[in-house]
């Protein structure tokens, strides 16, 4: 109203007021977090406020946006390379997202980040500890059948080698999810957001059987120990590997049961690679760049899960460790 009483439009003064006040880094970085962070797990989240908090927001937070050029941006993400390369890709690429928020909000125009792709120390590959030689399976086999924990923790080790899925979407799986009938699990891909089927070998429906008279009273195979509502704690698989004596840094990790199996159905039970890359719930595209549905080879991944369940039989109950390749 005093603005009105001057004559001055107030929708325009506050128009030029913002072009005269550019947006900065941090109140972009900021609008972007609020809008983003409610799709991420709360650990992403927590991981990535620490980020922009301490390594990014004290560095170029207070510039316009539009003035942060390659080699600003440059200087901020060397300073977290001194101390991690692979945290310094992580912030770059973080970095990247919001100047392509701020693009799409039409609070700056420049995306800074493309340049500097040359410009870091070569990133350091993630292996994650698994055992890929049949000796060393058959002793994690043993290992495993010999586990005295909770039967659920005891259950998921035997189950984590025959599904190799992720290990946070085997500690969410629901019964609702298993067709009993199909002898399937389909639940949703946590990275991907597609649904994915995993064919369940008839080792498999056994301990689903098994555990099905402990928890199937409940949502979850899983359970956590200390509430049933809610699921198996994340450190459970890993807790119970170094319970087992394995040292989970070099030696084998909840994650590891994926590699193993990748390795070793291609390895040494000689399978297609796109049909297991399809069984990981990997993004295999074809020729045209069309990312395949989710029943691609589902015969072949059905007779690969069961053969899978047969060879890691086999390598725990045999003396001699069996070497020959299968045709799939």
């Amino acid at each position: 109203s005093r603005l009105l009483a001057q004559g001055i439009d107030p929708g325009l003064f506050r128009k030029q007021n913002q072009q005269a006040r550019p947006d900065t880094f941090a109140s972009v970085a900021n609008e972007w977090f609020t809008k983003k962070s409610p799709q991420w797990a709360a650990s992403s989240t927590e991981r990535l406020r620490r980020r922009l908090d301490k390594d990014i927001l004290p560095f170029i937070g207070q510039l316009p946006i539009r003035d942060v050029t390659a080699p600003i941006l440059l200087q901020m993400i060397q300073r977290i390379e001194a101390r991690s390369v692979d945290t310094a890709y992580r912030a770059l690429q973080e970095c990247g997202q919001i100047f392509r928020y701020g693009q799409a909000t039409g609070k700056n125009d420049h995306d800074p980040s493309p340049a500097l792709r040359g410009a870091l120390a070569k990133r350091p590959s993630r292996h994650f500890a698994a055992f890929t030689e049949p000796a060393q399976v058959r002793g994690l086999l043993l290992s495993i059948d010999a586990f005295n924990g909770s039967f659920p923790v005891k259950c998921a080790l035997q189950l984590a080698p025959l599904f190799f899925v992720r290990i946070g979407e085997l500690r969410q799986a629901r019964w609702s999810e298993i067709d009993w009938e199909q002898a399937q699990w389909k639940y949703l891909v946590s990275k991907t957001k597609h649904i994915h089927i995993v064919p369940l070998a008839q080792q498999a429906l056994a301990i689903l059987h098994e555990l099905h008279q402990l928890t199937g009273s409940g949502e979850y195979l899983f359970p956590n120990a200390h509430n049933p509502r809610l699921v198996m704690s994340p450190a459970a698989i890993n807790a119970a590997l170094k319970r087992m004596g394995y040292d989970t840094k070099t030696e084998m990790t909840g994650h590891g049961f994926r590699a193993m199996a990748r390795t070793m159905l291609h390895e040494k039970l000689g399978f297609d690679r796109d049909v297991i890359e399809h069984q990981l719930a990997h993004a295999v595209r074809d020729s045209l760049g069309n990312s395949y549905n989710r029943t691609t080879f589902m015969p072949q991944r059905q007779q690969m899960m069961q053969a899978w369940a047969d060879y890691l039989d086999t390598l725990r109950d045999d003396s001699v460790i069996p070497f020959s390749k299968t045709s799939a």
